[in-house]
């Protein structure tokens, strides 16, 4: 196994900073070495310094220093002292001497009076000012309005840009003066507000002119823009300072105040000739710098010292002397801070970066002004050089927070915005159809649980009220609206919002039909008998009024009222003359009536001669017209008779005139009772069989059909007969029905929300004509229909409206008929509302040719639920319309390159986008264009990888790619150290709008410097990159054993002659016994070219070798030792070292100070803290300054240190401050704490 390698330790005591310095100044660089007669050398760029007059090299002692002369942007590089094995890298910044000057005319020019630097800004040309595209993770301006300064009576613009690359919608930017003031309404003659828009950068630039400023505009500003869900702000200042005049003139100071009204509205003001003979005054005196005063004098003296220098506007000075205090700030331990704020999406890992001035500083990382520990990996902190970093891994929403880095006093500040991702529906809402007055409960299912959803109905957001009509209920990631009692308000569209989707559902709420299940019917009683009025309704609760010819029956001992569930009944018992009349039901809140007949049958004695013919006695009956009755079917039809006739005749009922008669069962019986029979088709019918039946009293025939049937409708003949003749009636009855229900519906339009439905009439009416047709609708993965119109619609179209686009429906159709709606139809074909989409959208020209035209544009904001199939393009000339598609089919892409057009004709352009529901409406360019390259500038874009050298080991392959601009097509030329390349080693690949260098296989010799050249006619662009091919060193050079003493080995050996062409990182020193052969490490890493080899065993014989280290790794080859080196057995005496003993004496100090508890009373309670002193302190404890060493209650105890004081079963009397004191001859300490004791509930 390796022995393990001892780490170095530095030679340096001070090492030199990296320091920054004006072109042509001088810079000093100091270190101090451990030992005097150390060796330094110097190195720029890890190449050597030779003392001249440009670079100075002093040494005195251990004290070492390095003076550069003559500074130029040349030296901006890394230096580097070494000593021994340790190497010390810095660097020299330079500043160009133009940045020194202009800094000082900036400040300069603060402190004097006149144009603003806002103003100066804008008038700088053009081309030298390329916007600065970058945007930070929370701000959205590219360039800010900056604070300014104008004379009164001058104009100031203020200027910011917004770039709108990465945004979806246009910002819009307001102006404020002060908090709330908004300077939209103020525009007018001193105010104007403008906007433009540059199409080749895509930034917006919005001005904000103030003309003719006046001592009150003076005062703070802030410009607000907004982009859908982005927003940034930024503050600024505006200071309006007096005009100097040199002339009085009189005539102007007694001008008057009014500018509108003419030279004699307003009063007479003076404060013009007062101030010109203040200014008058003050010119004689030496000129002197008011901020300068200021600066030096204390807060007290302002309001004096303004008063004196004739400034008027205080809150503007005050603002402005802040904000020099804090320019002249600057922090010492900090290079660069974080940025003001980061945002980052929930779950995703955040990374905050600082710079120290000190590498070895420490730093604490605070969170809401808590320190950050470290617990698991949730926190990382990281030190590499002068950074500091603080990784916060899967953000959640508790790391939404401020958070500060702190070095001893200093502090810089920033906060992390942790945003959430969007919360999606995943069961979305179901349409709801109920009855007045029940509960209706809306479901939906959300993608995460504990989510915030919105209810709202018809736009209106929903929320608890004091009714608590509406209920929210959630169940993990379900939620749910409840709506107690439903009424017939409470219809309409409820929807379901999440920041991530929304869901809409329709409510109907119709009003409870009763239905009658069993009607009343009409009666014919007897005298004495007992009348039964009885009917059964679908509501057990509701209850009903009896009537007799209007007026209402009262309960009695006679007649008798019940009400029994669902189930009505009006009983008379002893059935009088006064009885018979029209019984009517009316139940309670319903708008109709049950009604029936009670016909009183009084017994008549008439003694006529026995051969009487008989006799029919029907209302309108006759031998020539017919009587027709009508009969609901299912319902019972009973037709009652009344005959005369003596003997008694017989009766026979016929149908369709298949009837015959049948002789009566006795002619000479003595009572007069009649016979009937029923024949149908010839056959006699029973009086039980089935459910047509005759029944025969003395005085009349009852003909009865139980569950009246289509088939029963007909002519029916009645026939009596008997000795003495007879007598017939034809009866014609007639059965009605509901409807046969209707043929599936066909849907023969649709639209984004709505659909046409067709149909036609049923087969059969039902014998009534049809009153119109209900309608309904479902969606196909539901079982719940909703009815769509509750009066019939009378057409055989319906418009269908307030569906979902994208959600499939079916429908059916029930045909209703003054007897009721009959079965419904079969559903219709499945069909999906789906619209066309909205156009595209920013539509813009991308490139130009002679014979071509690239354009792009962004996809619609409203797609739908149809999707997007793609995009048709057209063109046509100026002034025709006959447009031209520019390619067969659709393109999914949002841009398009469209050739062959004819050079110099104006032509316009229009995208529309289609889906299954047909074409949007097109975009199109605002104007048309013209068919011609533009000429464009060549320029080369150097990717930030590229500005540095290129670092590539040997065998790699190289593959650079340089984009740049230019038309036409630019000529590219590259090369080498000023010479061509090779085509056999170097390939060159061009294109119009980027330039490739490869090399397969690199090696040594492609290193060097790459220049590469764009020109288009006499315009030309050049760049330059550096790449260097590196590989493993070769092996160290003479490697010698310079010295054997006791158990150590001194090594010296040279550096290889080849370093793989980049610097030597260090070497490895192995040994190895001669018995054995084995290889140990002995260093790794190691940066000097002369070591001591420790700890070897006496009696061994060592060879050693060496290998070289560079960023390639180890050498191929080692250099070995040619000698051995023998370790010694005789002449070893070990003498100890002698060491002054340490004096350990130390005052009492608590490491670990008492925290505040609180406890529950009868547990047992600890108070802890950590001592630290010698001689060991003598410890007591106190409660309330009283001591309780000797309380029972209490036990101490003292381990390592730690002190503990254990309260036994505490109770609220235990509470109150407790101190820890310790005492030794060296001093004294004590800390204290509260303790809590609360009752246990």
């Amino acid at each position: 196994m390796p022995e393990p390698a001892k780490k170095a330790a530095s030679a340096f005591t001070k090492k030199p900073k990296s320091s920054e310095a004006v072109a042509g100044g001088t810079v000093v660089f100091e270190a101090e070495t451990e030992k005097k007669d150390t060796k330094v050398k110097w190195q720029r760029d890890s190449a050597d310094i030779v003392a001249s007059e440009k670079y100075l090299i002093t040494a005195d002692g251990n004290k070492h220093s390095l003076t550069i002369n003559s500074i130029s942007k040349e030296d901006d590089v890394v230096y580097s002292v070494i000593a021994g094995s340790s190497k010390v890298k810095f660097e020299l910044k330079v500043k160009e001497q133009q940045e020194k000057t202009e800094n000082a005319a900036a400040s300069s020019s603060a402190s004097s009076e006149g144009q603003p630097q806002a103003s100066h800004e804008q008038e700088a040309p053009a081309e030298s000012q390329q916007p600065d595209t970058r945007q930070d993770l929370t701000g959205l301006f590219l360039e800010k309005p900056q604070s300014g300064e104008v004379t009164m009576g001058a104009n100031i613009t203020f200027i910011a840009k917004v770039g709108s690359a990465n945004l979806i919608k246009k910002p819009a930017v307001k102006w404020f003066k002060g908090k709330w003031m908004d300077l939209a309404s103020k525009a007018g003659k001193h105010l104007q507000l403008k906007e433009l828009y540059d199409r080749n950068t895509k930034v917006y630039t919005f001005e904000m002119q103030i003309i003719g400023a006046k001592a009150n505009y003076s005062g703070a500003y802030r410009c607000e823009v907004s982009s859908k869900d982005k927003f940034d702000s930024c503050n600024f200042d505006l200071i309006v300072h007096e005009a100097r005049v040199e002339e009085i003139d009189i005539r102007a100071a007694f001008r008057r105040t009014s500018c509108d009204g003419g030279e004699e509205a307003g009063e007479l003001d003076f404060s013009a000739l007062l101030r010109k003979r203040e200014a008058t005054q003050v010119s004689n005196e030496p000129e002197v710098d008011v901020w300068d005063i200021l600066k030096k004098a204390p807060a007290s003296e302002y309001e004096k010292i303004a008063f004196q220098y004739g400034i008027t506007d205080l809150r503007g000075m005050l603002k402005r002397l802040k904000r020099m205090k804090k320019e002249e700030k600057k922090s010492e331990a900090f290079l660069k801070k974080p940025d003001p704020a980061y945002q980052v999406d929930k779950g995703h890992k955040m990374k905050i970066v600082v710079e120290v001035a000190d590498p070895d500083a420490e730093v604490k990382w605070l969170k809401n002004g808590q320190e950050i520990k470290i617990s698991g990996s949730k926190y990382i902190f990281e030190n590499v050089g002068n950074k500091r970093i603080l990784t916060i891994n899967n953000c959640s929403l508790a790391d939404d927070a401020a958070y500060q880095c702190v070095i001893g006093e200093e502090k810089c500040f920033t906060e992390l915005f942790v945003k959430e991702p969007p919360v999606l529906i995943v069961q979305s809402l179901e349409d709801q159809m109920a009855m007045k007055g029940e509960r209706v409960e809306f479901e939906c299912e959300v993608s995460e649980e504990g989510a915030l959803v919105k209810w709202e109905k018809d736009g209106v957001e929903l929320t608890r009220e004091e009714t608590f009509k509406y209920r929210f209920k959630k169940d993990g990631r379900k939620h749910y609206l409840i709506i107690n009692e439903a009424t017939k308000e409470d219809c309409g569209h409820y929807m379901v919002k999440t920041n991530g989707g929304e869901s809409v559902a329709e409510l109907m709420v119709q009003e409870k039909d009763l239905e009658v299940y069993q009607s009343i019917a009409d009666l014919t009683v007897k005298a004495r008998d007992q009348a039964v009025f009885k009917c059964e309704v679908s509501d057990e609760n509701v209850k009903g009024i009896w009537y007799k010819n209007g007026m209402e029956v009262k309960a009695s001992d006679r007649v008798h009222i019940t009400h029994i569930g669902r189930n009505h009944k009006l009983t008379i018992d002893d059935v009088k003359p006064e009885d018979e009349g029209d019984y009517t039901f009316v139940p309670e809140g319903y708008a109709f009536n049950l009604s029936a007949k009670l016909n009183f049958l009084e017994v008549k004695i008439d003694y006529v001669p026995r051969q009487d013919p008989p006799k029919i006695h029907l209302d309108c009956v006759g031998h020539t017209p017919e009587t027709t009755i009508i009969v609901v079917a299912g319902n019972k039809l009973r037709l009652d008779v009344p005959i005369t006739g003596d003997p008694a005749p017989t009766v026979v009922w016929t149908k369709a005139d298949k009837g015959k008669t049948r002789p009566p069962k006795s002619e000479e019986s003595s009572d007069m009772e009649f016979s009937a029979d029923l024949m149908k088709d010839g056959k006699v019918i029973s009086d039980t069989d089935g459910r047509v039946h005759v029944e025969t009293l003395k005085d009349h025939c009852v003909f009865t059909i139980e569950g009246a049937e289509r088939e029963d409708e007909g002519v029916y003949t009645v026939v009596v007969k008997n000795p003495a003749g007879e007598d017939t009636a034809d009866i014609t009855v007639k059965v009605v029905d509901v409807p046969d229900p209707p043929q599936a519906p066909k849907i023969v339009s649709l639209g984004e929300d709505w659909c046409n439905v067709q149909w036609e009439p049923p087969a059969f009416n039902g014998g009534q004509p049809i009153l119109g047709y209900v309608l309904e609708r479902k969606k196909k993965k539901s079982y719940r229909w909703m009815r769509l119109n509750f009066d019939p619609h009378k057409g055989l179209t319906y418009e269908a409206k307030r569906m979902i686009e994208g959600m499939a429906y079916e429908m059916r159709i029930y045909a209703v008929n003054a007897i009721g709606m009959s079965r419904p139809s079969a559903p219709s074909q499945p069909f999906v509302p789906i619209a066309p989409t909205s156009e595209p959208h920013c539509l813009t020209v991308d490139d130009i040719t002679d014979t071509s035209i690239s354009l792009k544009w962004r996809p619609p904001e409203r797609v739908g639920a149809a999707g997007l199939d793609g995009y048709t393009v057209e063109y046509c000339k100026e002034g025709t319309d006959e447009w031209v598609p520019a390619f067969e089919g659709l393109t999914e892409r949002t841009s398009v390159n469209i050739k062959n057009l004819p050079t110099g004709e104006r032509m316009q352009f229009r995208v529309r986008a289609v889906n299954v529901a047909g074409a949007s409406a097109p975009a199109t360019l605002t104007q048309p264009v013209t068919i011609r390259e533009i000429m464009q500038r060549p320029k080369i874009w150097i990717p930030r990888n590229l500005r540095q050298t290129v670092i590539k080991r040997v065998g790699e392959t190289i593959n650079i790619v340089l984009p740049f601009q230019g038309k036409p097509r630019p000529k590219v030329t590259w090369t080498k150290d000023g010479e061509a390349l090779d085509p056999k080693q170097v390939g060159v690949r061009n294109s119009d709008f980027d330039t490739i260098l490869f090399i397969r296989r690199s090696e040594r010799k492609d290193s060097g410097k790459y220049d590469v050249a764009v020109q288009i006619e006499n315009m030309e662009d050049k760049a330059s990159l550096h790449i260097q091919v590196v590989d493993k060193p070769g092996p160290p050079q003479n490697l010698k054993i310079t010295d054997v003493w006791g158990f150590n080995v001194a090594l010296e050996w040279k550096p290889p002659k080849d370093n793989g062409n980049c610097e030597i990182t260090g070497y490895t020193i192995q040994k190895a016994d001669k018995k054995t052969m084995e290889w140990f490490n002995v260093y790794e890493h190691y940066r000097r070219t002369n070591c001591v080899a420790s700890d070897l065993i006496m009696g061994n014989e060592y060879i050693f070798r060496v290998f070289a280290v560079n960023m390639c790794g180890l050498s191929e080859e080692p250099c070995t030792s040619k000698d051995s080196a023998y370790i010694q057995k005789t002449g070893i005496v070990y003498k100890p070292p002698t060491y002054k003993e340490h004096d350990f004496s130390e005052a009492p100090k608590f490491t670990h100070p008492l925290v505040n508890r609180s406890v529950i009373s009868g547990y047992n309670a600890t108070l802890s803290c950590a001592l630290r002193g010698w001689p060991k302190p003598k410890v007591v404890w106190y409660k309330n300054k009283m001591d309780i060493s000797n309380e029972p209650k209490y036990r101490m105890f003292s381990k390592q240190g730690v002190l503990t004081l254990e309260i036994r079963k505490p109770c609220p009397f235990d509470g109150g401050t407790y101190t820890c004191k310790a005492i030794n001859d060296l001093g004294e300490a004590e800390v204290e704490c509260r303790l809590e004791v609360r009752v246990r509930l």
